[in-house]
């Protein structure tokens, strides 16, 4: 599958809705929860004024003229936070577009952009029942905690 992954566009972060809901893992056998759910406080640190603070930066995955996927970071308090110098990734694909690497092109692109940003570090936290788990670890996270439903995963530059 062709595609290009490119910076999100000033006029398309209202797209990142989407992509946070899409991010919501739903186990095998389980109901999607409602889209609101993306308006609960602890969804909207991930997006809310997304663009306006030092540190928010997001790119796109496109195929054939249409976005279908998207990764951004910002420094936050969300479920992978780490400290206040450390971006947070948040990543999701629609799912007919999963399994081509463009997850995995997506990460590796933002990644090289943090570190040429001069960041040191960049966390998230995932499902541990997620398949993205053996994605992350692929392109170089860790686990450096855990709770009984998700890992907190570190990458270092």
């Amino acid at each position: 599958m062709e595609y290009i992954i490119r910076k999100i566009k000033t006029n398309e972060y209202s797209t990142l809705e989407n992509f946070l809901y899409e991010a919501i893992f739903v186990p095998k056998g389980a109901s999607a929860p409602p889209k609101e759910i993306i308006y609960k406080p602890e969804l909207q640190v991930y997006i809310a004024d997304f663009g306006k603070r030092k540190g928010d930066i997001g790119l796109v995955a496109e195929v054939d003229n249409k976005i279908v996927g998207a990764v951004w970071v910002r420094i936050m308090d969300d479920y992978g936070h780490i400290d206040n110098e450390t971006p947070s990734f948040a990543i999701s694909l629609y799912k007919e577009y999963r399994n081509y690497g463009i997850g995995t092109a997506m990460m590796k692109e933002m990644l090289n952009m943090l570190n040429q940003a001069g960041y040191k570090q960049a966390s998230l936290a995932v499902q541990k029942k997620n398949y993205a788990v053996k994605m992350y670890k692929k392109v170089g996270f860790i686990i450096v905690d855990e709770n009984d439903e998700e890992y907190i995963m570190l990458y270092k530059f």
